[in-house]
């Protein structure tokens, strides 16, 4: 509970700091929110009162709280394009990048530790080399591509979707979770691969480790060391490359939405970054940051449970 708790702690130090940068950056950046709303066309005089009017002309700190606090009471600032409440504008696009995240972090996790186990009993020999080769090939292909691809064959050619027309969560969810099956797999195939290589490089290791060889030579099933040793030896960089990935899942979202036409974060970042809509960019810009760091800090709470080592700083051997 102490490692627990000193993560948290850290990640909502992190968190601040995080969220002080931001602000501070798109300050810097966009200047005036009232030179953007008004364009060129807007006197000095109506920028200035515009300004008042906006709590623009507060000192930085106080607005840099205000809008702090903003996150917890849900008041994110409005939209200088919408015209609208940020937080209500996000509110639905979080949903659908949830959805797809989680969708193609389960095909990643159901796919790669099977095959993983796998390719991992071919050492050596002409098979080792095959499974090698494929996971290379499917590393290399990026995401887009991969989306087009699944979109000529799936929705053009067998029309088993219809592109651009994402039902919405609210509408029809089990419609939606159907079309985002397809982003999903263009997201996770690449990855699925590096998952592959990264568990059956661990496993390889370990089963080469002295104390493997000392257990098999003693009668020990393989299977059994396998299953009962090596596995868990071999988690604690997986689980650590996993919350990597599931980080990283969410920025190649901000592609894939754009080739599936899917209302999530990613198409409105996208959007927002072209409007220069920048409570909008500066929102996302920490929702985003927030999910790198706690999907960090549970795949170190996870490895301390599979290894209470780590909380004394040590590590598996």
């Amino acid at each position: 509970m102490k490692y627990a708790a000193k993560k948290i702690l850290m990640l909502l130090v992190t968190m601040v700091i995080v969220s002080f940068l931001a602000f501070a950056a798109f300050e810097l950046i966009s200047g005036s929110a009232a030179d953007t709303m008004l364009g060129t066309e807007g006197t000095p005089e109506q920028i200035a009162a515009l300004e008042e009017e906006l709590g623009l002309n507060r000192p930085f700190l106080v607005r840099y709280f205000e809008w702090l606090g903003g996150f917890f009471t849900g008041n994110l600032g409005d939209s200088l394009r919408y015209r609208q409440p940020v937080a209500e504008l996000l509110a639905p696009k979080i949903g659908v990048t949830l959805c797809l995240s989680i969708l193609s972090f389960l095909l990643i996790l159901v796919v790669s530790i099977p095959l993983g186990l796998i390719s991992a009993s071919h050492n050596g020999g002409v098979k080792d080399g095959i499974w090698s080769g494929i996971i290379q090939f499917f590393m290399a292909i990026p995401p887009f591509f991969t989306g087009v691809i699944l979109t000529w064959v799936f929705s053009i050619i067998l029309h088993f979707y219809n592109h651009g027309q994402f039902p919405g969560l609210n509408n029809d969810f089990w419609g939606s979770i159907a079309y985002l099956i397809y982003p999903a797999v263009a997201i996770a195939i690449p990855r699925i691969a590096m998952t592959m290589r990264m568990f059956r490089s661990r496993i390889q290791n370990e089963m080469n480790s002295g104390y493997v060889r000392t257990a098999i030579s003693r009668g020990n099933d393989r299977n059994h060391v396998l299953s009962r040793h090596v596995l868990k030896n071999s988690l604690v960089p997986v689980v650590t490359f996993l919350a990597q990935t599931m980080a990283e899942i969410v920025a190649a979202s901000v592609v894939v939405e754009q080739v599936f036409a899917i209302p999530g974060l990613g198409r409105l970042l996208v959007a927002s970054i072209g409007d220069r809509d920048f409570p909008v960019v500066q929102a996302l810009v920490v929702i985003l940051a927030f999910w790198v760091v706690l999907v960090g800090t549970l795949a170190d709470i996870i490895n301390q449970r599979i290894d209470p080592r780590l909380r004394l700083g040590g590590g598996a051997k």
